[in-house]
Parts: C-alpha cells; structure tokens; sequence
C-alpha cells in the first residue's frame, strides 16, 4: 500500500512538474497593433475610432448626418 502511495506523490509532482514546463514556453503574447486615435464629434460630442469618422474642414464628425447637420446650423 505504501508503495502505491509512493508512485500516486511521484505521479502527482512528476504531473506538476510537466504543467509548469508547458507554461513557461509559452510566447508572450503580442500587443494588437490596429489602435486607432479617439476622436470626439464636433456636433454630439460622442467619442469614436478615427476609422469611424468623417473629417470636414478641420473637425471630426462620427457620421455623415452629424456633418450635413453641422453644416446647415447650430446644434
């Protein structure tokens, strides 16, 4: 009996051992390169991706609806 109590502990650290060795060669994961500068909407003042918007006459709008409506008067 407490030669299989033996072989279970050995089994167990040998286990551990494996688990922790995987672990470590692991690559460090890489930072996403795809980020995009927040701009803020000259008409509603919601934050977005620069991708997103649309750029009239020096200003940042986050749609095309928010440009016409800028463009047409005050908010």
């Amino acid at each position: 009996m407490k030669y299989l109590l033996l072989f279970a502990l050995l089994a167990v650290v040998w286990w551990g051992w494996k688990k922790r060795q995987q672990q470590s060669e692991r690559p460090a994961p890489r930072p996403d390169s795809k980020v995009e500068n927040m701009l803020v909407c000259a008409h509603c003042g919601v934050h977005f991706p620069e991708g997103d918007g649309v750029q009239d006459g020096g200003e940042a709008y986050c749609c095309a609806a928010h440009r016409s409506a800028a463009r047409s008067g005050p908010r």
